[in-house]
């Protein structure tokens, strides 16, 4: 099985939207950090055989367009996703390392679980319905390693690397505060909650072990 690189697409992306880890990912598809990807590329979905090495936080590379042969135009920069105006300029991301330290978990917003997550993984998540507006804050420190809308159903997406192994997910804000590549802390506000008619109110929050959805109420405290 195979994935044919989109303009916007990271390996981060990718690696969500099909359930994969991303250093494995990486590994067999022969890419190193900083995770460079081009549109048109085909990466290769097999990652069975793949072993991940430990790792540090890498840089969030964009796929870039490719320049044919004898043109005499220049590589176009990494794209950016197109944003609420809201969102501050996305500079070239900064290689940054992971937050030292024990991992202390707290909730993404304040407001009541609607759809809790199925242990067969039909729903991968939480969804919390909160004040249309609202904050989205960190649920742990870490690195944004994906902050857009590229990923269908998601709406406007955040997702942060915590560690070598969890990530977490924001879906259908309505605003976002940070950009890839940032260093946020626990409790820090990331976005506002989402307001459009299909999802109003609605935050849907998704914690990722090893590129596998988990119970994030194992890693919350309890209400």
């Amino acid at each position: 099985m195979y994935h044919l690189v989109s303009r916007g697409d990271t390996l981060y992306s990718i690696a969500w939207r099909y359930q994969l880890d991303v250093v494995k990912l990486a590994s067999a598809n022969g890419i190193s950090a900083p995770y460079t990807i081009r549109p048109g590329q085909r990466l290769s979905l097999d990652t069975s055989r793949v072993v991940a090495p430990a790792t540090r936080a890498a840089p969030v590379v964009k796929a870039t367009p490719s320049v044919k042969p004898g043109s005499r135009s220049t590589p176009a920069p990494a794209s950016v996703v197109p944003v609420p105006r809201t969102m501050p300029p996305s500079p070239a991301s900064p290689a940054v390392s992971l937050p030292a330290g024990p991992l202390s978990w707290q909730w993404p917003a304040q407001g009541r679980v609607t759809r809790e997550y199925d242990s067969s993984r039909v729903f991968k998540g939480l969804n919390i319905h909160a004040t249309p507006g609202g904050s989205v804050l960190a649920a742990a420190p870490g690195v944004v390693v994906y902050a857009g809308d590229g990923l269908r159903g998601y709406g406007l997406l955040i997702i942060i690397k915590h560690s070598e192994t969890l990530l977490s997910a924001y879906a259908h804000n309505r605003k976002i505060f940070i950009r890839e590549g940032m260093v946020v802390g626990r409790g820090q506000k990331i976005a506002e909650i989402g307001s459009e008619p299909p999802n109003r109110g609605r935050l849907y929050f998704e914690i990722r072990q090893n590129g596998r959805p988990i119970d994030p109420t194992r890693l919350l405290p309890r209400q």
